[in-house]
């Protein structure tokens, strides 16, 4: 291919050097020896490219072949980590797989430079002076340069150690972004991985140790590596072939859930959009075209990492292999397989698209990568990390529902056949990602769980009183994954006809009632998409709230000891009853999404889809008495068995997976019921009274006198917290933490700049209000009085000087509710089951 960037520059250095009369301090050397003389004893490598291994000193040298112009060819170039750091917070995972680009050397006087290439800025379709001021717009990267060993014609050796053993991943990044240490590379504490050099015909690759040191290192880094002051990883690089003509790219539609690379075309007629998105996806072409099923020139085959052990190899593979039907559906005759690793081989050889087992500290992230080509959208290589600790966390979450008694006793409810079953589902949600499909929150809201890159939840029955995971987990794909497939890997005919094509498989789908909502959509506390929750099942999150709260009264009710394994300790069951505890918090977020709602979709111009409608009024108000309920004392109380059980003491070592998921200080032996309430109030008014949130609320009633607006969503929940009834004393205790919440949460709405200004004032209003109903108290419990003098003192202070401290004050004080989440997750991912997002990777 030729050059895009450099050619224009060599010249222009070339001619620079050649007026200056005298070579610059980088082009001043010897004259480079001959190719034989500079390889004697060196042993050499045939594929892609040459390659010389010099075992004595520790070097790698390329031999590359330069045009007249310079140019020494064009590769996919790939960067991942072979070893980790094993922190979830971090993200340096093993297998972790960095960016694919497309890399050029370019042979400048005695040096031969590398340099990524931006395809991200084109002029697809216009005059070579055109494509010319794009590239001179838009900067390319060098990243690289090196001195020529030696030269034979045209064919020049380069030693590209320093090219490998310097951090092309991005650790150093990656630990400062963590808050671990200012790091650096030590280059006398690296080298070369001879051992692990790979040289074929169609991708080279490559491996270096290399030691990342820090004066003052971080709390993970400290917790994890022998030496905390010294990491020593792996990094790997690929360099492909690039692939060759004859793919068609598929341009992006909003309506289908695909992952896509954004171009911006400076060629487009006036009349056209700039910027176009080219859907990532496999090359898959039928042996014949014409007919409706055929057998495929070359079937997309993963392969399960030999690391994972059995029983959770097989069903990864399983589950994986589910892929299969939506392609055998679209017409491609045995085009998907899954099989395991062959032994030898690294996962990270790109001739193979592969799914990882992975170890942490702690339980965290599971992904899968596209590796795309970013000229075409070609996915070149699949890569799925998946978390080891995660089927663990499973299992013990599945121990607190029905019992640790019925682990490994087979059937429905052991534990481990359904942690077994949730594998599966996490196999083939993270293999859908790495062949092109995104994210689609809406998959549980309709169908038999329409689509398996939803987030799936346990679905837990109750029969005759007692919890049933029979159905757990759905087997096999939905009605989304089956049309996403057809659209993304559909042979169409060329031209507009192919585009009219697609256009029905999208009006088809839609017309049978399939919907979608993106990731971005979903995510947020405030998100506005009723059908974009995380974990939510089923159609009506109301009815799926009063589901998962009657599954926690019956799981709480029979909680104790019998949900630890034999010979644990009792201590154990502090880390066992969080999600038991908070096993409605999903549901809270998914019924929250109603209030202050918008049903909308990605429809384009002409396509008949519906106008966003405003979630109806009556739903609203459902959704909010059910969240109301949640923050009921009579919910959020346990029994004091079973708190006297939850206090016992713990003795060893600090353990990570331990100290990082309770309601209180590791610590500290005594439960403290106060906290866990704190935790579980906090989650529903976290939702309640999100500031975006509350704003659309305000505009529906603004707009609909029959809405929900806000004066009443805020009257509502104050006169439902601060009801005057009879209770014990504990629960008006619990009742105390939840004002307590309701007041911070209110303070903070109040204190927060994101707040819409009329959001404020009615909040301030209610505000008000209540803290002159707080002074007023004056008979009842005298607990309940002292702290109405207390929250009126700090509402009713003019300065607010008092409010502001009780924010500053939380923000302090207050712990977090436990994580729900994989530990130290990014923004907006909270799952016990999920798979993040992980932070400066284009991860899924």
């Amino acid at each position: 291919m030729v050059s895009r960037r450099l050619s224009v520059w060599t010249g222009a250095a070339a001619a620079a050097v050649t007026l200056l009369g005298s070579n610059p301090a980088w082009a001043e050397k010897a004259a480079p020896r001959t190719m034989a003389e500079a390889t004697a004893g060196l042993e050499r490598r045939s594929g892609l490219l040459p390659v010389y291994l010099d075992s004595k000193w520790g070097r790698l040298l390329l031999v590359l072949t330069a045009d007249a112009k310079g140019d020494c060819g064009e590769f996919l170039y790939r960067t991942a980590m072979r070893s980790g750091l094993g922190s979830t917070p971090v993200g340096i995972d093993r297998s972790n797989p960095g960016q694919t680009r497309v890399l050029g050397f370019r042979r400048v006087g005695s040096r031969v430079f590398a340099e990524l290439e931006n395809f991200s800025f084109r002029a697809d379709s216009g005059s070579a002076v055109e494509k010319q001021a794009v590239r001179e717009s838009f900067p390319p990267s060098i990243i690289w340069s090196g001195e020529i060993v030696a030269e034979d014609g045209g064919a020049v050796l380069v030693d590209i150690s320093s090219f490998l053993t310097r951090d092309a991943f991005g650790v150093i990044d990656a630990l400062k972004a963590a808050k671990q240490g200012d790091f650096t590379l030590a280059p006398d504490r690296g080298y070369l991985d001879l051992d692990e050099t790979l040289v074929l015909p169609e991708n080279l690759e490559f491996e270096a140790h290399e030691t990342f040191v820090s004066a003052a290192p971080g709390e993970e880094v400290r917790g994890i590596a022998p030496d905390p002051h010294a990491v020593t990883l792996v990094a790997h690089h690929s360099l492909i072939r690039l692939p060759p003509p004859g793919f068609t790219p598929r341009l992006a539609d909003p309506r289908t859930g695909t992952f896509d690379t954004v171009v911006a075309n400076y060629a487009a007629p006036l009349g056209s959009p700039i910027v176009y998105r080219l859907a990532s996806r496999f090359r898959l072409e039928k042996t014949d075209p014409s007919a409706a099923r055929s057998p495929v020139r070359k079937p997309i085959v993963f392969y399960v990492d030999r690391a994972a052990p059995e029983p959770v190899r097989g069903a990864l593979v399983e589950g994986a292999r589910w892929w299969a039907q939506a392609f055998d559906a679209a017409g491609f005759v045995d085009a998907f397989r899954v099989e395991v690793l062959p032994e030898g081989v690294s996962p990270l050889d790109a001739r193979y698209n592969v799914i990882s087992w992975v170890h942490r500290q702690t339980r965290g992230w599971s992904y899968g990568d596209p590796i795309t080509d970013p000229r075409t959208g070609e996915i070149v290589k699949g890569a799925v990390t998946l978390g080891s600790l995660r089927v663990r966390q499973d299992r013990m979450i599945f121990e607190g529902l029905v019992g640790a008694d019925k682990t490994g006793a087979g059937g429905p409810n052991d534990p481990i056949v359904v942690s077994l079953a949730r594998l599966r589902q996490l196999a083939v949600h993270e293999t859908g990602h790495a062949i092109g499909l995104a994210h689609n929150m809406a998959g549980s809201t309709y169908g038999d769980r329409a689509s398996v890159m939803d987030y799936p939840p346990p679905r837990v029955g109750i029969v005759d009183g007692k919890l049933d995971l029979s159905d757990a987990y759905k087997v096999g794909l939905g009605d989304w994954d089956r049309f996403a497939i057809r659209w993304l890997y559909g042979e169409i005919p060329a031209g507009a006809a192919g585009s009219d094509a697609l256009e029905a498989i999208v009006r088809d789908g839609y017309a049978h009632g399939l919907r979608y909502v993106r990731d971005e959509d979903s995510r947020p506390t405030g998100s506005a998409n009723p059908n974009g929750g995380l974990w939510d099942d089923g159609p009506d999150a109301v009815a799926a709230l009063a589901q998962a709260m009657a599954v926690r009264k019956i799981a709480l009710a029979g909680f104790g000891s019998r949900n630890l394994p034999a010979g644990a300790p009792l201590s154990d069951l502090r880390r066992v009853i969080v999600p038991i505890y908070l096993f409605h918090r999903y549901e809270t977020d998914a019924a929250a999404k109603s209030i202050g709602g918008v049903d909308f979709n990605y429809g384009v111009r002409g396509d008949g889809a519906p106008s966003p409608r405003a979630v109806d009024a009556p739903t609203q108000r459902r959704a909010l008495a059910a969240l109301l309920g949640t923050l009921d004392a009579t919910v959020l109380d346990l029994p004091d068995s079973l708190i006297d059980q939850l206090s016992t003491g713990r003795d060893g070592a600090p353990d990570r997976q331990y100290d990082t998921e309770l309601f209180s200080e590791p610590r500290t032996p005594v439960f403290d019921i106060t906290a866990a309430a704190q935790a579980a109030a906090d989650i529903t008014l976290g939702n309640l009274l999100e500031p975006s949130r509350l704003g659309r609320v305000s505009d529906q009633g603004a707009r609909s006198p029959g809405a929900l607006g806000l004066t009443e969503l805020l009257a509502r929940t104050i006169s439902t917290v601060f009801a005057d009834q009879p209770v014990n004393p504990r629960e008006g205790q619990l009742r105390r933490v939840v004002r307590e919440r309701l007041v911070v949460g209110l303070a903070r709405l109040l204190e927060d700049p994101a707040t819409p200004a009329q959001v404020a004032a009615e909040t301030r209003a209610a505000f008000e209000d209540l803290g002159r109903r707080l002074d007023a108290l004056k008979t009842g419990d005298a607990a309940d009085r002292a702290q109405a003098r207390y929250l009126s003192g700090i509402i009713l202070n003019r300065s607010r000087e008092d409010l502001k401290a009780l924010v500053e004050g939380d923000r302090k004080r207050a712990a977090a509710p436990p994580p729900g989440m994989p530990i130290g997750a990014q923004d907006g991912e909270d799952g016990w089951f999920s798979e993040p997002v992980i932070a400066g990777n284009p991860s899924r």
